[in-house]
């Protein structure tokens, strides 16, 4: 007789859980305002308790998140402290230099670089067309624009200046039909022109026969002719259609909002005529 009791009491809940269960679906049919109320009230009396029981969940979570951050910190503390002593190394490297510079220019009496300067201006709109790759400037001859002078963003060069007015200026950007710079391949220091075709690449032009080009390669600006300052990042070469390498620009020239129009003072020609080698003043 203990058995048979003990198992009636052991199922003795599941039947009362059965039987409050068809009991609150019975009053849900036929009282539903009466046992929303009751579900609002019991929801009422559930959310302090869950708060109570979500602190200290949400007290680990703080508290992992700070120990990230302190790990983190440290971490970069530790970077930032052997970058400093790479800098610091690499600072003394730079004084040395400077100073064998300072003294070799002193021995050889070399003459410095052309000073530059520079003006900001605005692109104040696109003049150009699918034949003309042109931009309208808010500088101009008031501001010390002239003809020629050479225009950069902060990525590299976009152009030539190559009409000016009192207020505005027009700019002709690298990958037009007439745009002409003397570049330098940074590496192999073999000299070209950089010519545009309205394409997106511009090409380069003049190679020397034999010259090996290698994907990847800076191209920047030279000096010769004085018109332009020398060693301004152009782009890089990079594979075209049909096997052929051309030079991609590191300025975005489709969206330019701001340019820089540099200008190099132009190298000082002699008014002394020249004379044969040994002859007496």
């Amino acid at each position: 007789m203990a058995l048979p009791a003990r198992a009636v009491a052991q199922r003795f809940p599941y039947f009362l859980l059965v039987l409050v269960a068809l009991v609150l679906l019975f009053l849900g049919r036929t009282q539903p305002e009466a046992m929303e109320a009751l579900h609002a009230r019991v929801v009422d009396l559930m959310v302090p308790a869950l708060d109570v029981l979500g602190r200290p969940v949400d007290a680990t979570r703080r508290l992992a998140l700070e120990t990230r951050r302190v790990l983190y910190v440290y971490d970069e503390n530790a970077r930032l402290r052997e970058e400093n002593a790479r800098l610091l190394q690499w600072q003394d490297i730079a004084r040395r230099l400077e100073q064998d510079n300072a003294a070799y220019r002193a021995l050889l009496n070399l003459r410095r670089e052309p000073q530059s300067t520079f003006i900001t201006a605005r692109v104040a709109g696109d003049v150009g067309s699918p034949f003309v790759r042109t931009l309208l400037l808010s500088a101009g001859r008031r501001d010390g624009v002239r003809r020629g002078f050479v225009a950069l963003s902060g990525d590299g060069v976009v152009g030539r200046v190559v009409g000016v007015g009192e207020r505005s200026a027009r700019l002709l950007l690298l990958n037009d039909l007439n745009s002409r710079i003397p570049v330098v391949l940074e590496s192999s220091r073999h000299r070209a022109v950089l010519a545009g075709d309205n394409s997106g690449w511009p090409r380069l032009l003049f190679l020397p026969q034999g010259a090996r080009l290698v994907p990847g390669e800076r191209v920047v600006t030279s000096s010769q002719g004085g018109a332009v300052p020398d060693g301004l990042m152009i782009g890089v070469l990079a594979p075209a259609a049909e096997g052929e390498l051309r030079v991609q620009p590191s300025a975005d020239l489709e969206r330019l909002d701001v340019v820089t129009v540099v200008h190099v003072e132009a190298p000082q020609v002699p008014s002394e005529p020249l004379r044969p080698f040994g002859a007496s003043r």
